[in-house]
C-alpha cells in the first residue's frame, strides 16, 4: 500500500489566480490533486528559506560606482598603510633597540588579524548588513593607531597596531569587497581594479608623507595623525547600500530555543559558510593564496630597509616604494580591463601575473648589486605592476569557484586561511636577514613562495579548460528541481504560499478521477459552502 494518499477534488475558481502551473480559468470546474495539510506545511517551511536567499540582479553601475569609490578610500587606508609601514620599521628598530625579526611581527600580526578575523566580519554582515560592520571597523582601526602613539615597548605595538587595528581592518576590507562584487557582473573585474587603485595611489603618496610626518612630529605624532585619517573609513561605510535582504536561516523547530547550543551552531554554520571547508576547489585555491601571501608583502616590509642597507638615502628608499605604487595603479587597471575582454579565463590570468611576480622577486636582489639605484628601481617597477595586476584577480576568481550565493562567506574563510602566510612571511624574511646579514635570501624565499602558489593554482578542477566552469553542483540541483516542478501537478501549489492558493477555491468531492475539461460549463451558483454535498459525488482516492 502506498504511504502517500492523494485526494481528487473538484474546485471552482471565482477569479484568476496570481500564479499557477495548472492553467485554471475562472468559472470552470477542474480536477486538481492536493497533498494533506501536514505535507503542505512541511514543503512550505522547506521552500521559505530558499526564497529569501535568492540573489537580486546586479545593476552593473548606478550606486555601485559610489561603492567603488568607498572601496578606493578604504583600500588606500588599509593596505596603503600596511605597505608604507616600512617607514616606521627603521624608527621602531632604533627607538626600541629590537631586532628586525621582533619588529617585523608588528605588521605580520596586523595583517594576520585582518585576515583571520574576516570570517567573523562576514558573519556579522550576513546577520546585520555591511554598513554598521564597516563603520565599527573604522572606529577600531583609528583606536589602534591612537593607542599605539603612546606605546612604551614593542609588545604595546603588537596589541594596538596588530590586534586592535588589524581587527578593524578585518571588519572593513572583506565587506567592502563583497559589496562591490554584488553590484557588478560583466564589469566586476574592472570595478574591483578601479577600487583597488587606492592601494597603489596610497603607496605612492604615503611613503614620502609618512617620512615627512616622522621628521616633523616623530613617530608618535605620525601614528596619531594616522588614527585621524582612519576615521574616514567610518564615512565610507555609511555609503553602502546593500542589495536585497540579509542572509536567511531556516526556522527553528517547535520548542527549540533561539539561544540553545543547536540553534547557535546552526546559525554560525550558515553565516560562516563552514560547508566550504569540505569543498575541494575552494581548499585548493585557499592553499595557493596562502603561498602567495607568504611572499607578497615581504617587499613592502623590507624593501625600504634593503635600500637603506645598500647605502641609499632615506628619500631614495622611500621613492622606491612610491614608484612601485605608480606601476601598481597601472597594473590594476590593465588587469581589470583585460579580464573584462574575456579572451582568457580569470584563473589563467591569475597564474600569469603571479608567475611574473615571483620572477621579479627573484631578480630584486640582483638589481641593487654594486649600488645600482636604477637597476633596483626598474625591477621594483616591474614588481609593482605585477603585484597590482594580481590583486583584483585574487578576489574575482572566488565567485567562479563557489558561486555568488556563498561568495561573502568564502571571502571571509579565504582571508582566515591565508592569514597563516601573512603571519609567517615577514618574520621569516626578518629571521633570514638576521642570520645572513642581508635581505637577499629573504627576497629569494618570497619569490619561491609565489611560484609554489602558482603551481598549486594549476591543480584546480578544469583549470586547463578554455571555457568558464561555473559551480556545477548548484546548477544541476536547480535544473533537477525545475524538472520536478514541471512534472508534478502539485508544483503550482508548492512553490508559493499554500494559503494564497486555497483561499480562492471552493472544494467539492468529485466522483470520477478522469475529467474532460472541454465539456465543463460554469455552474449557476456563485458560491457553494464546503459542507454542502451532491448526491452523485463521492470521494475517490488515488
Amino acid at each position: 500500500m502506498s504511504y502517500l494518499h492523494c485526494v481528487a477534488v473538484k474546485v471552482k475558481l471565482y477569479r484568476e489566480p496570481k500564479t499557477t502551473s495548472l492553467h485554471l480559468r475562472p468559472g470552470h470546474w477542474s480536477l486538481v490533486t492536493i497533498l494533506p495539510l501536514s505535507h503542505l506545511s512541511v514543503m512550505a517551511k522547506l521552500q521559505a528559506p530558499q526564497s529569501h536567499q535568492s540573489q537580486p540582479a546586479a545593476p552593473d553601475g548606478g550606486w555601485g560606482w559610489v561603492v567603488v569609490g568607498a572601496l578606493f578610500v578604504t583600500s588606500a587606508l588599509v593596505f596603503g598603510i600596511i605597505r608604507s609601514m616600512g617607514v616606521f620599521f627603521v624608527e621602531f628598530v632604533q627607538y626600541f633597540e629590537e631586532s628586525a625579526q621582533a619588529v617585523s611581527w608588528i605588521t605580520s600580526i596586523g595583517l594576520a588579524m585582518q585576515q583571520c578575523v574576516s570570517p567573523f566580519g562576514t558573519a556579522l554582515c550576513n546577520g546585520y548588513g555591511a554598513r554598521p560592520v564597516v563603520m565599527a571597523g573604522g572606529c577600531l582601526s583609528a583606536l589602534g593607531f591612537i593607542l599605539a602613539s603612546q606605546a612604551t615597548c614593542v609588545t604595546h605595538l603588537y596589541l594596538t597596531l596588530g590586534v586592535i587595528s588589524g581587527s578593524g581592518w578585518a571588519l572593513i576590507f572583506t565587506p567592502m569587497v563583497a559589496s562591490v562584487m554584488q553590484y557588478f557582473t560583466r564589469k566586476r573585474s574592472l570595478a574591483m581594479a578601479l577600487g583597488f587603485t587606492g592601494v597603489g595611489l596610497s603607496s605612492f603618496a604615503f611613503s614620502p608623507l609618512f617620512q615627512l610626518l616622522v621628521e616633523m612630529y616623530t613617530w608618535r605624532g605620525a601614528l596619531l595623525i594616522l588614527g585621524g585619517l582612519s576615521l574616514n573609513m567610518v564615512a565610507c561605510g555609511a555609503l553602502i547600500r546593500p542589495l536585497g535582504t540579509h542572509k536567511a536561516v531556516a526556522a527553528l523547530a517547535p520548542g527549540e530555543s533561539a539561544w540553545s547550543c543547536a540553534s547557535i551552531f546552526h546559525r554560525a554554520y550558515s553565516y560562516l559558510e563552514l560547508s566550504l571547508l569540505f569543498h575541494r576547489p575552494f581548499l585548493t585555491y585557499s592553499l595557493a593564496i596562502t603561498f602567495f601571501n607568504c611572499g607578497y608583502f615581504v617587499p613592502y616590509v623590507h624593501l625600504v630597509a634593503h635600500s637603506r642597507h645598500e647605502g641609499f638615502s632615506q628619500y631614495q628608499a622611500a621613492f622606491v616604494i612610491s614608484a612601485t605604487g605608480v606601476t601598481d595603479i597601472v597594473g590594476r587597471v590593465v588587469s581589470g580591463w583585460a579580464s573584462d575582454l574575456g579572451r582568457l579565463r580569470l584563473p589563467h590570468m591569475l597564474v600569469l601575473w603571479t608567475g611574473l611576480l615571483g620572477l621579479s622577486l627573484l631578480l630584486l636582489p640582483l638589481g641593487s648589486l654594486g649600488g645600482s639605484y636604477p637597476g633596483l628601481l626598474i625591477i621594483s617597477l616591474a614588481y609593482g605592476f605585477c603585484a597590482g595586476a594580481m590583486t583584483p584577480l585574487v578576489f574575482a576568481v572566488v565567485p567562479e569557484i563557489v558561486g555568488m550565493e556563498r561568495m561573502l562567506g568564502a571571502l571571509g574563510l579565504l582571508q582566515m586561511i591565508e592569514s597563516v602566510g601573512g603571519l609567517l612571511g615577514a618574520p621569516l624574511s626578518g629571521l633570514l636577514k638576521d642570520l645572513t646579514g642581508s635581505y637577499t635570501a629573504s627576497f629569494l624565499v618570497a619569490g619561491g613562495f609565489l611560484l609554489l602558489g602558482t603551481m598549486v593554482t594549476t591543480t584546480l578542477p578544469h583549470f586547463f579548460s578554455c571555457t568558464d566552469q561555473r559551480p556545477l553542483q548548484r546548477h544541476a540541483r536547480n535544473h533537477n528541481n525545475k524538472q520536478q516542478n514541471q512534472q508534478s501537478p502539485e508544483s503550482g501549489l508548492m512553490t508559493n504560499s499554500i494559503s494564497e492558493k486555497l483561499n480562492h477555491i471552493d472544494t467539492i468531492p468529485y466522483s470520477q478521477p478522469q475529467l474532460d475539461r472541454n465539456s465543463l460549463q460554469p455552474e449557476p451558483e456563485l458560491y457553494m459552502p464546503l459542507n454542502r454535498s451532491r448526491t452523485d459525488d463521492a470521494t475517490t482516492k488515488c
